[in-house]
């Protein structure tokens, strides 16, 4: 008989462990602060001016310079801006943050069904959330880490937009809730128990 089959035995026999209001209150908190995650890097994504520096505007989307009268004047042609290889590192870079924010849309429904229907393969869901929650972190790292390489002559800490400092946000939020979220799955593992009284059967025999 399988691991497997041993644990879904031991649960219809001893019914599933009933979770602590801690626990409740934490994934519920983790569930929130990925939502909000996705908020945040949806509002970086869809603005996309992130770097504002030397009268100029560099952006996911746009490229933009401020005309005499205080306009800004975008341009969707980023080769305008005379940076070596911006359109096609824009291109990459704007792919990863969107490609991150879809992947935490998954990951969070993964983390809400896991808590609405629960059921034997509830930690199972919330593990691939949390898998993907982090996915997310390394994609909009990477798009981010691309962002700042191709406009390093004109990075400063007063240049950012609040848009950049959303995404930056976001990204931190996914990687402490993708690693809280495995931790928390790992400590309250409901198969413990029955680790552990298979542990004392084998000391007995």
């Amino acid at each position: 008989m399988t691991a497997i089959a041993v644990q879904a035995q031991w649960l219809r026999a001893h019914g599933r462990p009933k979770k602590l209001f801690f626990e409740t209150f934490i994934r519920s908190l983790i569930i929130l602060c990925v939502a909000i995650s996705v908020v945040l890097s949806s509002i970086a994504v869809c603005d996309g001016h992130w770097l504002f520096a030397k009268g100029k505007l560099f952006g996911l989307w746009h490229f933009c310079t401020i005309s005499n009268n205080s306009a800004l004047k975008c341009d969707t042609n980023l080769t305008l801006a005379n940076v070596r290889g911006l359109n096609i590192g824009m291109t990459l870079a704007r792919s990863m943050v969107s490609f991150a924010v879809v992947v935490a849309i998954f990951g969070l429904e993964l983390l809400m069904v896991s808590q609405v229907c629960e059921d034997i393969n509830s930690r199972r869901k919330w593990s691939m959330g949390s898998v993907l929650i982090l996915a997310s972190f390394l994609f909009s790292s990477a798009g981010v880490l691309s962002f700042l390489i191709l406009l390093r002559d004109y990075i400063s800490f007063t240049s950012f937009t609040l848009t950049f400092w959303c995404e930056f946000i976001a990204a931190f939020l996914f990687f402490l809730n993708g690693i809280s979220g495995l931790h928390l799955n790992h400590l309250t593992f409901p198969w413990s128990r029955l680790r552990k009284i298979n542990n004392d059967d084998q000391q007995f025999c």
